[in-house]
């Protein structure tokens, strides 16, 4: 099970909280590194560090079930996060999402079983989590919720159709979704959609 490890940065006093959640094999200081890049000057950071590195065992295209519990442990963990970003006085309407890779998936998954109106989330390389969209898994409305959504085709990792039909979930949820795909990118986060995700979520 994941051990509750939040790393703090940026703002201390804000009024924004960033959540971002790292990649496999990655650490939650690599994923704060990325907000030197973002309109985020006036947020507070909070970042979870995964147990091992790694937020659940297998792909995210795994049964489920393959990657309990690790899969509920993590979601629990973002849940932690932001009931600690709404402790220090940020309302769920300020609170922004960030992940890239296994983190993206982790945010995808958590925000979709957890719609509401949030400040915005970036989804780099990610998609829903399952071997097939569980919609019976997904609740509530985002209001508008500003999400962008990027990735390459092909990715090694993350199918484009998964992210399509990501998109179209969170659509239909009430998400203002904007879609980049890249022929060709690797899996990686480019400057254009570093770009996008400031021109998308962290414009206002």
């Amino acid at each position: 099970m994941h051990q509750i490890q939040i790393l703090k940065a940026g703002k201390t006093n804000a009024g924004k909280a960033l959540i971002l959640l790292h990649g496999r094999g990655a650490s939650a200081q690599d994923i704060v590194s990325l907000t030197t890049h973002l309109n985020v000057d006036d947020f507070a950071f909070y970042a979870p560090q995964a147990t091992g590195n790694s937020w659940y065992p297998y792909s995210f295209l795994a049964k489920p079930e393959e990657n309990e519990p690790w899969l509920s442990s993590a979601l629990d963990i973002v849940r932690q996060v932001v009931e600690e970003a709404q402790k220090d006085g940020i309302t769920k309407d300020n609170i922004y999402f960030l992940g890239f890779s296994q983190g993206a998936c982790l945010t995808a998954e958590f925000i979709a079983r957890n719609a509401a109106k949030y400040g915005g989330a970036v989804i780099f390389t990610g998609g829903l989590i399952g071997d097939q969209i569980y919609p019976e898994n997904y609740s509530g409305n985002f209001e508008g919720t500003p999400v962008f959504i990027g990735t390459s085709n092909p990715d090694f990792h993350v199918p484009v159709e998964r992210v399509y039909a990501t998109t179209n979930i969170l659509k239909e949820m009430g998400a203002e979704v904007t879609e980049k795909v890249y022929d060709n990118m690797g899996h990686t986060i480019s400057m254009d959609e570093i770009d996008l995700a400031n021109k998308h979520i962290f414009s206002v």
